[in-house]
């Protein structure tokens, strides 16, 4: 260790004094100290040697049956004995056996016991006594990561409870080190790995030590970083690892008190630590250590003051010297977009001519590197253009959407719209990332133009701007060009809308799902705004653009590309999305020009797959023009009896692309469905459902559908029947809608009646399915008119129900393999679509006494008694969402039947998913949103229920508040925030609960609130916790939760409740915290002053606080801290007091002396004229 000091010059020299104050003569640093016996604390268990996981190994290992044989040691059990055993010295190279053996081992079992091994070293209290002897001796890349990982553990859990001398020599080790592998490129460029986890060992130690008993470090680190261009960039490393750790990541790691000292100090003293980066700017040559600087200056950009980016060569050196040089183009890049990005709002007025020049100097500039045509050849150059291409995007679309206002001048004009032409040219890179950040900048420039065109055409009675040149203002006009490519582009890269796919569910039904490509639905979102924004602009372009690519499309000139599938489904979605945006007149035209040539292509086309990629282009243009369609009836007659056609087609996809236009037709034109047109016999529905010489029946309509077609083509004649107005007349036709669906119901209820056993067979329960199906999907889109049909079918539907319940819990009982039999899992589908049904109805009923009055009672005594009494395997959890669906609707109307649902539900559900956390998850969520339904709905129903009954339920409440899973813990948290918020007007109620509860809430909170596994529900256990204390505070309960005889002295709840949390934290972390701090803690958590937010980062300071170990008095920092900020204090108070006496009055009456009137302070006169 002395030779390695003898080695340092600049920081390590100022260090190497802070070394000689302390004894050593031991030749190991860390061999003589001695921490005594720590207990062992409960933290966050890791094993930072998995970070290492990837690493490559230094050398091959020996076999691993024989790892420790060449060290004399027999088993790995004695090998770990002799590495804990800091009574010794330390075997580095059988903890690189042991550290290797933990990266080839296959055998499972041994790499658990390393594991093991390795973080009970970790978390032994002198295992960063062992870090230097590792770090010098070994040759294992492994076991060097795993000592730094060691000491990186020391640093953040137990710094503050070390001896400040072994502080002192664990700071000027780690100094050391770094700058003995950063002086030199090679040695630099051998322990890279090692050096970056010094770094932020480093840093972690600022974290606790500076500015406080580290004051001089800023000024250190700059000069020692004048005297080695390599160091240099290494410290360069340290101050933006310390910009991040301070800017960026201190949410979680620091209380809110240290961030702010930091910030404060980080600001204070950045003008040395910026001459240091303008200095490496203008001088180095190393090209890593000006990378670095330039890395380091990023992560700057984000909080520095402003003077240091507008007031310096900081802007001109990016653009000058870094910018054109291609080995430091992206970094400069990334800067000047982070410059760029500065909200304009805090930017004084009298830097925008700064502003303009560095944009003017870097079109100027950029254009000397690539004009903008070469853009996507530029981009193709491997990953520095793919790199390159991306960062000029962003600051590109960065500062032309931040600063664009002052961009807009006559003498930037040509600048302007060079950096557009660029844009337009990146938008034809074929890359995704940076065509969506295109897009976002077209949509932003387009939205834009188009409110400011329209403020000044207010007066104009209509919001649609004219397609006229002439009514184009002259910004407009300035941008038409620019627009003009884009929407070329934009039509041209239309993706995709979403999309419906057809799928089989676990138990083979076929069921839609919606795409799950969020990112590209949202890119078809932005495109078809964008797009409609530009229409607006000028329709006649965007009208003219889009005739000429389907114009290219049916009739390809000599050599182009000519039709394809792709491009002529990108082109219709393109078409689809300007639906509305122009006048009627013109869509109509527009539509029409459109079909007609869709439909020649379709003729001219070979072959049945294009015919139908055609056909579904078609429908789906049509089906996004409602307002046409509304417009002319005998279209959308053509249409519909088109898709009817098509649905006896067997052609792959056009059966389904069939039935779901015609769905979306029904919903968005459902009103002239039910009218009586002109030059017609009688309403569309009329005859769609009795047939006539124009329109087919339904029963031949659907005869070629398969299931789940049949059941999209009933959703949607629901959708029509909704619109009927007249009730008599609605009823007629739901009877009738329901002829073929009912008739099948009665002959299998009839054939049932005879014969039971007939219910049993396959067929007939696919039937029942597939009818209570239809029923689901009418029910959901014709709302409340279908409970005709419902009443109809009501009471059979639930004996068949039971009867299938029964058969199935006789099944699993006799064999729970019986389960996976197809004729359980046919019946077990019927009950779910028996429960979906009535759930859907609920849902959309408007009559709820008339429901809670007739289908409740017979609900209850079928379904509830059932589940009750079935076996657990057999229990459907849609029977707890259908309760909390009807609770939920019903709200006070169905209080009284809640004790009995609860009766029914609540023990045998509990018993099941209580026995451990994973099996029955979906009865879990739903049994949870129950409750949630009845604390919301009807609060009173838990004043019914027997008490023993309510304290089971607050138990299990807080049992789903303690789940691991977040969903469920979530639930919990919210169910017991409302409750305690409907008690705040309960009374005598509340009073009992708090007595009953309040002090076991407190404390299960608290200890989810410390369990790092329950993190994300940190709000609202803050909520919860706030919400108990401050009601405590303010006297409820009235009766005390406490024995006066017990408790000598207490004469309050208040005092009480504070007395047992901080006795509580006391017991759990008076080993990590002090008695003050756990006092102010506690006294904090009992201020009712304290609102949302202040409670929210006091309680997060001392979660914080709780990841390090604290000794039992003040620290040398923390003192300091202290009588600095008593000073301060201090100070402030004079110069506030000497404010008040100089001008007399100006001092409340409160805070002037008793002697006031016999001495009065003397008073400054003014001057009499």
């Amino acid at each position: 260790s002395i030779k390695i000091f003898k080695r340092c010059t600049g920081l390590g020299f100022v260090l190497l004094i802070l070394i000689l104050r302390t004894d050593l003569a031991a030749c190991n640093l860390f061999s003589q100290v001695n921490l005594g016996a720590q207990r062992n604390q409960l933290r966050p268990k890791s094993n930072p040697v998995v970070l290492a996981n990837n690493l490559r190994l230094a050398r091959p290992a020996a076999h691993i049956d024989n790892i420790f044989l060449s060290a004399g040691i027999t088993t790995m059990a004695s090998a770990f004995d002799k590495l804990l055993d800091f009574s010794q010295p330390f075997d580095v190279a059988l903890l690189d056996q042991v550290v290797v053996a933990m990266y080839q081992s296959r055998d499972e079992n041994q790499r658990k016991q390393i594991n093991a091994f390795m973080t009970a070293f970790q978390e032994h209290p002198q295992s960063w006594t062992r870090v230097d002897t590792i770090l010098e001796t070994t040759q294992c890349e492994q076991s060097k990561f795993f000592a730094l990982a060691t000491l990186e553990n020391c640093v953040k859990y137990r710094w503050k409870v070390l001896p400040a001398d072994q502080r002192e020599l664990i700071k000027a080790y780690i100094v050391n080190v770094i700058i003995r592998y950063s002086s030199d490129e090679a040695t630099l460029q051998k322990t890279k790995m090692c050096l970056g986890k010094l770094n932020l060992i480093l840093v972690q130690i600022l974290k606790q030590e500076w500015p406080h008993n580290w004051k001089d470090f800023i000024p250190q680190i700059v000069e020692s970083g004048k005297t080695n261009e390599t160091l240099c960039g290494n410290n360069m490393d340290i101050l933006k690892k310390l910009s991040e750790e301070v800017f960026e990541f201190s949410l979680k790691q620091m209380t809110s008190r240290k961030v702010d000292q930091l910030k404060e100090s980080l600001t204070e003293e950045f003008q040395l630590i910026y001459q240091l980066c303008e200095f490496v700017m203008g001088n180095a040559k190393n090209p890593t250590t000006l990378s670095t600087t330039l890395q380091c200056i990023l992560r700057f950009l984000f909080w520095i003051p402003l003077i240091y980016i507008f007031e310096t060569a900081l802007i001109d050196m990016l653009l000058h010297k870094f910018f054109p040089a291609p080995a430091f183009r992206c970094d400069a890049l990334q800067c000047l977009a982070e410059i760029a990005a500065i909200d304009p709002k805090s930017v004084d007025p009298k830097y925008h001519p700064r502003i303009q020049k560095m944009y003017a100097d870097f079109i100027t500039n950029l254009s000397g590197i690539v004009p903008p045509a070469a853009i996507r050849q530029f981009h193709q150059q491997g990953n520095s253009g793919e790199e390159f291409v991306q960062r000029l995007t962003l600051f590109l679309s960065t500062i032309l959407k931040t600063h664009l206002p002052i961009l807009e001048t006559q003498e930037l004009l040509m600048h302007l719209m060079q950096g557009l032409q660029y844009l337009v040219h990146i938008s034809e890179v074929d890359d995704d990332e940076i065509f969506k950040i295109c897009v976002e900048y077209w949509n932003f420039l387009a939205d834009d133009l188009y409110h400011k065109e329209i403020q000044m055409q207010r007066p104009m009675a209509a919001l649609m701007l004219t397609p006229s040149p002439v009514a184009q203002s002259p910004r407009l006009q300035t941008y038409s060009p620019i627009l003009s490519q884009a929407r070329r582009i934009l039509i041209d890269r239309m993706p995709k809308p979403e999309e419906v796919l057809v799928v089989e569910d676990e138990n083979g039904e076929v069921v839609k799902e919606h795409l799950k490509d969020v990112e590209v639905v949202a890119l078809h979102k932005t495109v078809r705004e964008t797009l409609v924004f530009l229409t607006h602009l000028d329709q006649q372009q965007t009208e003219e653009v889009m005739i000429e690519k389907l114009s290219q499309q049916v009739h390809p000139a000599p050599g182009s590309q000519g039709w394809s599938r792709q491009r002529l489904s990108t082109l219709c979605w393109a078409i689809g999305s300007i639906s509305g945006a122009m006048r009627e007149e013109d869509e109509k035209r527009f539509l029409v020009h459109v079909i007609k040539d869709l439909l020649s292509l379709c003729e001219v086309t070979r072959g049945k797959d294009n015919k139908a990629s055609i056909a579904s282009n078609i429908m789906y243009v049509v089906g996004q023009y409602p307002r046409f369609l509304r417009a002319h009836w005998k279209f959308l007659k053509t249409v519909v009896n088109k898709l009817f056609e098509f649905m006896h087609e067997t052609h792959p996809g056009v059966q389904d692309m069939a039935c779901e236009t015609f769905l979306k037709l029904c919903q968005r034109c459902k009103q002239q469905f039910v009218k009586h047109q002109p030059q017609e016999q009688s309403p569309f529905i009329v005859q769609l459902l009795l047939g006539s010489s124009t329109v087919a029946d339904i029963g031949s309509t659907i005869a070629d559908l398969e299931p789940h077609q049949v059941n999209m083509f009933y959703e949607a004649v629901g959708h029509i029947v909704s619109a009927e107005t007249n009730p008599p007349k609605r009823d007629e036709i739901i009877q009738e809608l329901f002829r073929l669906p009912n008739a099948r119901w009665m002959e299998i209820i009839g054939m049932a009646m005879q014969d039971p056993t007939q219910l049993q067979n396959q067929e007939t329960m696919r039937s029942i399915a597939k009818i209570l199906q239809i029923n689901v999907r009418v029910s959901s889109s014709l709302g409340h008119p279908y409970v005709i049909q419902f009443a109809a079918i009501y009471e059979r539907m639930l004996q068949v129900y039971k009867m299938y319940s029964e058969a199935i819990s006789a099944a699993v009982t006799a064999n729970p393999l019986s389960a996976k039999t197809s004729g359980v899992r046919l019946m077990r589908s019927v009950k779910r679509e028996t429960l979906r049904l009535i759930e859907t109805t609920v849902d959309k009923s408007e009559d709820m006494p008339r429901l809670v009055e007739h289908f409740v009672p017979p609900l209850v005594d079928y379904v509830l008694a059932d589940y009750q009494t079935n076996h657990p395997d057999t229990r459907d959890p849609e029977v707890l969402s259908l309760f909390a669906a009807v609770v939920g609707k019903a709200g006070d109307l169905i209080t009284s039947q809640v004790p009995r649902v609860l009766g029914a539900v609540f023990e045998c559900t509990l018993a099941m998913i209580t026995q451990n956390m994973e099996d029955y998850p979906e009865h879990r969520i739903n049994f949870f949103q129950l409750i949630k339904e009845i604390n919301h709905a009807c609060f009173r129903a838990f004043f019914l229920i027997p008490a023993d009954a309510f304290r089971v339920l607050i138990d299990a409440i807080m049992w789903a508040i303690k789940h691991r899973e977040r969903n469920i813990a979530d639930v919990g948290l919210t169910i017991l925030l409302e409750m305690l918020r409907n008690l705040d007007g309960a009374g005598e109620v509340a009073g009992q609960f708090y007595v009953q509860f309040s002090m076991s809430l407190t404390h299960d909170i608290l200890a989810v609130l410390t369990d790092k596994e329950h993190e994300p529900g940190f709000k609202n256990q803050c909520a919860v916790l706030q919400h108990m204390l401050s009601r405590i505070v303010g006297g409820m309960p009235p009766a005390p939760l406490f024995s006066p005889a017990e408790h000598p002295g207490i004469t309050s709840n208040a005092q009480f409740v504070r007395m047992r949390i901080l006795t509580t934290l006391q017991e759990g972390f008076g080993d990590r915290l002090t008695p003050k701090q756990l006092e102010e803690f506690v006294s904090g958590l009992m201020d009712p002053s304290k609102d949302t937010l202040s409670f929210q980062t006091l309680t997060r300071d001392f979660l914080i606080q709780l990841k390090e170990f604290n000794s039992d008095q003040w620290t040398e920092s923390s003192l300091s801290l202290q009588l600095e900020q008593q000073a301060k204090e201090v100070e402030r108070q004079k110069v506030e007091m000497a404010r008040m006496q100089a001008v007399p009055g100006l001092m409340p009456v409160m805070m002037r002396s008793m002697e006031d009137g016999e001495n009065p302070a003397p008073a400054v006169a003014l001057a009499s004229p």
